[in-house]
């Protein structure tokens, strides 16, 4: 992998099925875009750089820590790196939760890769929206 720096954003891939996240991989190092995939959102935390600028395409159904979970994780951090949540599982309960924990986007897999490629630009260069309380 070639060694850039912090200035270029970076999509985070964080997916348990090898071949979703080697797949992803492939379709965003193709559009000419960094990419770094975990097989786990444990992982991906623990190796997290707050300084890198990006996004993070999270899968919810993983086997140790969901992807709600990591999400609630990544918030609770302080991180405001932009999220896109990608899942099989889609029904509105699912949508809100997500939505609430501040993810930009849910896209239902399978994912079109242009339509992936098209989200990832538009969170990864959108303002971050701190929100108000």
């Amino acid at each position: 992998m070639n060694d850039t720096s912090n200035a270029d954003p970076v999509v985070f891939i964080v997916d348990d099925d090898d071949d979703v996240r080697d797949g992803f991989t492939r379709l965003i190092r193709s559009a000419g875009m960094q990419a770094r995939a975990y097989a786990s959102a444990e992982r991906f935390l623990l190796e997290l750089d707050p300084s890198r600028h990006g996004c993070l395409l999270l899968d919810l159904t993983m086997p140790s820590m969901t992807g709600q979970l990591a999400l609630a994780r990544l918030r609770q951090m302080g991180s405001l790196l932009p999220v896109i949540v990608v899942s099989a599982r889609d029904d509105e309960m699912m949508r809100a939760v997500v939505r609430e924990l501040g993810a930009k986007m849910f896209l239902r897999k399978p994912v079109d890769d242009q339509a992936l490629l098209d989200a990832i630009q538009w969170a990864a260069t959108s303002p971050i929206d701190v929100g108000s309380e």
